[in-house]
């Protein structure tokens, strides 16, 4: 059994995503051990409570400096012992020492197409602001690995979404969630959990069991 520490900063609609698929079993051999935010108002860990998941707030308002809070996160995610770490909507920078303690352990959603629209500045409805200025007639999301950089990890799965005429951020940020976010995250997690995926030369092969 996998087991699965889900990081977020928000409202929790892809940690929703994900406990839904667990109940439906779409994903398999996971369970979500503990949900850890950086924000104690973060609509998230309620999302975990009623579902009798520990729900825990490290936020760096807590410690005096940035190293503090990073050694603390560290040492929380580790006393739970993950399989995998998600990030799921989450707004922390991960640090260097927790990529070194968990490689190729730890994923993320990001709503765009990467390579497009991604990288430091590039999170929340700034994704989306930037795809409609630029005139794209196609967006969508990306799960990957998480490296030292951002948004340079092994790509694991992508899904596409057409821009609409008169799309606002807003409501491509809805529908990105709705038609790639909430499908291509709990794919890979059941991925994961059943061997199927692996990385190789800094890219995701998929292995010889069915994907």
């Amino acid at each position: 059994m996998l087991r699965l520490a889900v990081l977020v900063s928000g409202g929790g609609t892809n940690l929703q995503a994900i406990i839904d698929a667990i109940d439906k079993k779409t994903i398999t051999n996971a369970e979500i051990s503990v949900v850890i935010s950086n924000n104690p108002g973060a609509y998230a860990l309620e999302r975990a409570k009623t579902h009798g998941i520990d729900a825990l707030c490290v936020s760096p308002k807590n410690y005096e400096n940035r190293a503090a809070f990073n050694q603390a996160l560290l040492e929380t995610l580790q006393s739970y012992k993950p399989d995998l770490v998600v990030l799921a909507g989450c707004l922390v920078v991960i640090p260097e020492i927790m990529v070194k303690a968990f490689p190729n352990k730890i994923i993320n959603i990001h709503p765009s197409l990467i390579p497009s629209f991604c990288g430091t500045g590039y999170y929340g409805l700034h994704v989306h602001e930037a795809a409609l200025t630029r005139g794209v007639k196609v967006s969508g999301a990306t799960v990957h690995f998480v490296d030292e950089g951002t948004d340079t990890g092994p790509i694991i799965n992508q899904k596409a979404v057409y821009v609409e005429e008169g799309d606002t951020p807003e409501t491509l940020q809805r529908r990105i969630m709705e038609q790639a976010e909430w499908v291509i995250m709990p794919k890979a997690i059941d991925d994961i959990a059943n061997g199927r995926i692996c990385v190789k030369d800094g890219k995701v092969k998929f292995t010889s069991k069915e994907a």
